[in-house]
C-alpha cells in the first residue's frame, strides 16, 4: 500500500534551498511530480538560444579572421609583385652592366626588322600607334600574323632607378629585311601554358637576366582560350632567326613582349611622290601637296646622290624614362596607390605607375589616344583603362556602319576601347569595346562584391551608352548588355561593394540606381522629394553598409539607403561649390575634396571632426582624394598635380605639370635641364637627373616660344602677343621687354658666336638683334623681309653668317644675318654647314615626310649634338628617329607613340643623353633615354 508525502515535503524538495536537486526517489505507490509542458519548451529553447548566440559568434571571428587574412594574403601579393619587379630591375641593369660596360640594357638588335612601305601610305601607318594586344595565354584558333609593324618591348620593365620603355635595336642587314620566307606569314598553334606553373623552372626563368614578363600566379586566369596575334616574339628579346625558328612561340604573353608599347618600331621606307633630281645643276625637286620644292644638294655628293635611295637606319633609339604632368583639369578618379607603393595616374596615352620613395616611373603604353578613365581591380593587380578615338576615327559618325574588318588590327586600335592589363608585368589581358563605344570611355568601374568578375563603362556619345562585360571571357571579353543611361552628361559610375547587381551612375540632373538582374537592368532615378535639385551629381561613394554617398553641384552630401533611391539624410554646405570627390575609409570615416579648394574630414555619420585641409591655389582644387600609406593622402588637382600628405603634414607636390597647351621648349646647354612653357603663363625649369621642378615663374601671359644664351645664364621667352622677355635662367630676374609686332614670337634662336639673336614672328618677318653686355642688352639690326607667310622655323649656320628659315606656306629661303638681306642665289648655299637642324623642309630632311603629307603635319625637328641622328615630331603624336642627314625619301626610321596631341616640340640634351619632347593639348611633357648603338656614327 503506497503513501503520499506531505505536500511540505514535495514543496521543499522541488522549491527548497538550491531548487530542483533530480527526480526524487518515488515512494511505492506515490503518483509522478507534475511537470508542465510550458517549461519543457523554455528549457529546450533557452537551450537553442544560447548555441545559436554561440555559433554566431564564433562565425562572427571566423568572418573577422578571414577578412584579416584576405588583408594579409594581399599584402603578400603585392610585396611579391613588387619584389618580382625588383628583381627584374636589378636584373636587367646587371646584363646590361655586363654587356655595356655599366650601360642602360638594350634589347638584341636581331629583333629589329626592316619594312619598306611601298603600298600603304605612310601617313596612314604614322597615325597608328603601337600598342599591346590583349590575353593572357594562347589560343588554339589559328590567326594569320600580319607584317605591318614590328615593335620594341617598350616601357615593360624597369632598367634602373628610372623604369621606361625599351626601344627598338638597330635594324637588321637588308638581307635579313629581304627574307623570302618571312615571318609573318607564320601561322602557328601553341597550347596554353598552366598559368600556376612555377616560377622556379628553368624554362620559365631563361638565363639571368631574363625578365619576369607574367603576373599569373598572382591575378585571376583566364579561363577561356584566346586568339593569338601577329609580331609574336620569344621573351625577352629575340633575334629574326630565333623568330622564324620558333613557329610556336606565338603567345599572347611572348606578343606582349614585342608588341610592348607606343614605342613603335617603323623601319619605314617614307614613299612620298617621286622627288626629281637633276644632277647637272644638283637640285632635287620634292613635292609636298604637289607643291614642287627645290632643294640643292652638298658638292661632295651631287655626283652619287639617288633621291630614293636607302638610307642608314638611326645609329641610336630611345626609351621613355620619366612622363610630367598629370591630366586632371577634365577627368575623375583617377589617381590610386597600389599596395606595391606606386601611385597610377595618366597623362595623354601613358599610364604612369611612379613609385615616390624609389623615385621610379614605369609607363603603360598600350593606348593610342588620349586615356580618359581608370579603374583598378579589387586585386589591386589589374587596372582597366580606356581611351577615346585615335586621329582617324575622331570625327567618325558613322561608326556602327563602317567598324574595322578585323578588330584586332592596327586600324582598329584607333577606335575606342577599353584596355585590362597587369600593374606588375604591364602586359595586356584583354582589349574590350572595339567597335562597341562610339566616342570616348567616360567611366569605368569594376564589380566588387564578386570579386571584380564584371565591368562597367559608360560612353561618351550622345546617349552615353552603358555597358556591362564579362571582361575576362574571352580576349576581346564578352558584352552582356548595353543600354541606354543618360541623355545628359554622365560623370561617374560605380558598383556597389555589397550587391552585386546593383550599380549607381550620376551626372548632370541625375542620380540612377541600376540593378541589374537577368540580364536586365532595371533603372530609378534618385528622387530628392522637396530638397533642391542639384545640376549636377558630381561624385558618389559607398559605405561599407551598402549606403550611397553623394556629393553635388550646391556644395551637399546625401545619404541613400541601401536598396532604396530616396534621400535618408543630408548635409547641406559641406563645400562652397561642387564636390569632387568622396572617399570612404576602412574606418567608416570620410573624406570629401571641393571646388572650394578644401579637403574635409567626417565620421562615420557624416559629422564633422573638425580636420581640414585647405588647398594651396597654385595647385588647384582637389579633383580626386584617395588613401595613400597609413594615414596619408593622394590628391590629384584640377590644375594637374598630384600632391600627397596628411592634415597633420602639409600636402607636397609629387607631380606637377602645365594645364594649357604646350609649346615652348629649351634645353640647357650646360646643365641636364629644360625650360617649357605655355598657354597658362608658366614657365617650368626642370631637372632631368632629379625629375623635379627647380623653378617656375608666372610671366603673365601665353608663352610660345624660347631659348637659352650660349652661355646658359639668359633664358628668352617669347609670346603670342609679339613681346618677348629677356630673364636670368637662375634667379628669374626679368631684365628687360622687347615688342616686334603683334603675331606670337614662333622660334628664337642665338647665334653660334652668341652675337646675334634671331626672332621669327607670326608677322612673316625674322627680326635680328645684336647681342652685348652678357646677353642683357639687345639692339635691334634689321628686319629680313621676304616670306609670304609666318616663319615656322629658323637654323643659324656655324659661322654665324646666314640663317636657313621655312615658312608655313613650305618656303625654305636664306638670309645675310649681318645684313638683314635674302639670298637669291640660293645655289650658293648648298655646301653651307648649319649649327643646327630645326628647318623641316631642307635637304638634309627631305626623308622626314611621308607620301602624301600636309606641309604642316611634321611639327618639329632637332639634331643631335654629337651623333648623327634627327628627331622630328608630328601632328599624330609620333617621335621618330632617322639617321642625319635623312636626305633620302625612303629614310629609315624609329617611330615612338606616348602622346596623345600634335608634339609641338622636340630637343636633346647638350650631351644627347637625353630627348625631351612636348605635346601640346595633352600639356604632357615626356623624358626619353638615348641609348647609341656600337655603330653609330660620331662627327
Amino acid at each position: 500500500m503506497s503513501k503520499e508525502l506531505p505536500q511540505g515535503a514535495q514543496h521543499r524538495m522541488f522549491n527548497g534551498p538550491g531548487g530542483y536537486r533530480g527526480v526524487p526517489k518515488m515512494v511505492l505507490g506515490a503518483s509522478p511530480p507534475p511537470v508542465t509542458i510550458t517549461k519543457v519548451f523554455d528549457a529546450w529553447n533557452e537551450m537553442i538560444e544560447n548555441e545559436n548566440q554561440s555559433l554566431r559568434d564564433r562565425v562572427a571571428d571566423l568572418e573577422k579572421k578571414v577578412h584579416e587574412q584576405t588583408d594579409e594574403i594581399m599584402c603578400l601579393r603585392s610585396t611579391l609583385a613588387d619584389a618580382l619587379r625588383r628583381i627584374s630591375t636589378i636584373e636587367g641593369a646587371r646584363a646590361t652592366a655586363n654587356n655595356h660596360g655599366g650601360g642602360r640594357a638594350t634589347p638584341t638588335k636581331d629583333a629589329i626588322r626592316l619594312r619598306h612601305n611601298n603600298s600603304d601610305s605612310a601617313r596612314d601607318i604614322s597615325k597608328r600607334a603601337s600598342s599591346y594586344l590583349p590575353g593572357r595565354s594562347p589560343s588554339n584558333t589559328q590567326i594569320s600574323r600580319r607584317g605591318v609593324h614590328y615593335q620594341s618591348t617598350s616601357s615593360l620593365y624597369s632598367d634602373g632607378h628610372s623604369s621606361s620603355s625599351v626601344s627598338p635595336a638597330p635594324s637588321p642587314s637588308p638581307t635579313q629585311a629581304n627574307n623570302p620566307h618571312p615571318v609573318h606569314h607564320a601561322r602557328h598553334t601553341t597550347p596554353s601554358p598552366s598559368p600556376f606553373a612555377s616560377p622556379a623552372r628553368p624554362h620559365q626563368l631563361g638565363v639571368l637576366n631574363k625578365r619576369w614578363a607574367s603576373t599569373s600566379d598572382f591575378a585571376t586566369p583566364a579561363h577561356h582560350h584566346q586568339h593569338q596575334y601577329h609580331h609574336l616574339a620569344p621573351s625577352p628579346t629575340p633575334t629574326n632567326s630565333q623568330l622564324a625558328r620558333r613557329p610556336n612561340s606565338g603567345s599572347l604573353h611572348n606578343l606582349n613582349h614585342l608588341r610592348s608599347s607606343n614605342s613603335q618600331l617603323n623601319l619605314s621606307r617614307h614613299g612620298a611622290k617621286e622627288a626629281q633630281y637633276n644632277a647637272e645643276e644638283g637640285i632635287v625637286k620634292m613635292y609636298l601637296r604637289g607643291r614642287p620644292i627645290n632643294l640643292y644638294v652638298p658638292t661632295p655628293v651631287r655626283e652619287t646622290y639617288v633621291p630614293n635611295g636607302t638610307s642608314s637606319p638611326p645609329p641610336a633609339k630611345l626609351k621613355l624614362e620619366w612622363v610630367y604632368g598629370y591630366r586632371g583639369r577634365d577627368c575623375r578618379n583617377n589617381v590610386y596607390q597600389l599596395p606595391t607603393g606606386e601611385i597610377v595616374y595618366f597623362v595623354a596615352a601613358v599610364v604612369v605607375l611612379y613609385n615616390v620613395e624609389d623615385q621610379m616611373q614605369r609607363h603603360y603604353l598600350g593606348h593610342t589616344d588620349d586615356i580618359k578613365c581608370l579603374a583598378v581591380h579589387p586585386n589591386k593587380l589589374l587596372i582597366a583603362t580606356g581611351q577615346t578615338a585615335g586621329h582617324d576615327r575622331r570625327d567618325a559618325r558613322s561608326w556602327r556602319l563602317n567598324p574595322p574588318s578585323d578588330p584586332l588590327s592596327p586600324e582598329a586600335e584607333e577606335w575606342p576601347h577599353i584596355r585590362v592589363w597587369d600593374s606588375v608585368s604591364l602586359n595586356t589581358l584583354h582589349v574590350i569595346g572595339i567597335s562597341d563605344i562610339e566616342r570616348s570611355v567616360a567611366c569605368l568601374a569594376f564589380s566588387k562584391a564578386d570579386g571584380g568578375s564584371l565591368l562597367v563603362a559608360v560612353d561618351e556619345a550622345p546617349d552615353h551608352n552603358m555597358s556591362v562585360w564579362d571582361w575576362s571571357r574571352g580576349e576581346r571579353g564578352y558584352k552582356l548588355l548595353e543600354t541606354k543611361c543618360s541623355a545628359d552628361q554622365v560623370l561617374a559610375v560605380d558598383f556597389s561593394p555589397v550587391d552585386r547587381s546593383t550599380i549607381i551612375t550620376c551626372g548632370k540632373n541625375h542620380i540612377s540606381f541600376w540593378n541589374y538582374e537577368s540580364g536586365m537592368l532595371a533603372k530609378r532615378m534618385g528622387i530628392f522629394e522637396n530638397r533642391e535639385r542639384p545640376k549636377y551629381v558630381t561624385s558618389i561613394s559607398f559605405t561599407d553598409t551598402g549606403n550611397v554617398i553623394s556629393g553635388d553641384s550646391n556644395g551637399n552630401l546625401l545619404i541613400w539607403q541601401r536598396g532604396g533611391n530616396t534621400v535618408y539624410k543630408m548635409v547641406r554646405g559641406a563645400h562652397e561649390g561642387p564636390v569632387f570627390s568622396i572617399l570612404v575609409q576602412k574606418d567608416g570615416g570620410i573624406i570629401t575634396g571641393g571646388k572650394d579648394g578644401r579637403i574635409v574630414e567626417w565620421d562615420r555619420d557624416l559629422e564633422r571632426t573638425g580636420n581640414v585641409i585647405e588647398m594651396p591655389e597654385q595647385y588647384g582644387s582637389p579633383r580626386v582624394v584617395t588613401s595613400g600609406r597609413g594615414n596619408q593622402l593622394v590628391v590629384g588637382t584640377t590644375r594637374n598635380s598630384v600632391l600627397g600628405g596628411t592634415f597633420t603634414f602639409p600636402l607636397r607636390p609629387v607631380m606637377q605639370g602645365h594645364t594649357e597647351e604646350l609649346w615652348a621648349l629649351a634645353p640647357h646647354p650646360g646643365h641636364h635641364q629644360f625650360l617649357t612653357a605655355g598657354y597658362d603663363r608658366t614657365c617650368y625649369l626642370w631637372d632631368t637627373m632629379a625629375h623635379t621642378i627647380v623653378w617656375s615663374k608666372d610671366i603673365g601671359e601665353h608663352a610660345q616660344s624660347a631659348a637659352f644664351s650660349n652661355n646658359g645664364e639668359i633664358v628668352i621667352i617669347g609670346t603670342t602677343s609679339g613681346r618677348w622677355f629677356v630673364m636670368d635662367s637662375e634667379t628669374r630676374e626679368m631684365y628687360s621687354q622687347h615688342q616686334d609686332g603683334n603675331e606670337p614670337i614662333q622660334v628664337l634662336k642665338f647665334s653660334p658666336n652668341g652675337q646675334y639673336l634671331a626672332v621669327g614672328s607670326r608677322d612673316n618677318n625674322i627680326y635680328i638683334y645684336q647681342v652685348s653686355e652678357d646677353c642683357r642688352k639687345y639692339t635691334r639690326v634689321g628686319r629680313c623681309q621676304g616670306h609670304s607667310s609666318f616663319v615656322t622655323h629658323l637654323d643659324w649656320s656655324t659661322d654665324s653668317q646666314f640663317l636657313q628659315t621655312n615658312s608655313g606656306d613650305y618656303e625654305l629661303l636664306f638670309w645675310n644675318a649681318g645684313l638683314c638681306r635674302q639670298i637669291a642665289q640660293t645655289s650658293q648655299m648648298r655646301d653651307v654647314e648649319w649649327a643646327t637642324q630645326s628647318c623641316t623642309l631642307t635637304y638634309a630632311t627631305l626623308g622626314i615626310w611621308p607620301e602624301g603629307t600636309d606641309g604642316t603635319d611634321i611639327n618639329t625637328c632637332a639634331k643631335a649634338n654629337q651623333i648623327d641622328l634627327l628627331a622630328t615630331g608630328d601632328d599624330f603624336g609620333k617621335i621618330k628617329l632617322f639617321a642625319s642627314p635623312a636626305c633620302h625619301q625612303r629614310a629609315r626610321c624609329l617611330e615612338y607613340g606616348g602622346h596623345s596631341s600634335h608634339v609641338t616640340a622636340v630637343g636633346f640634351l647638350q650631351d644627347d643623353s637625353r630627348l625631351i619632347s612636348t605635346g601640346g593639348r595633352d600639356t604632357a611633357i615626356m623624358q626619353w633615354m638615348v641609348s647609341s648603338n656600337s655603330s653609330s656614327s660620331h662627327r
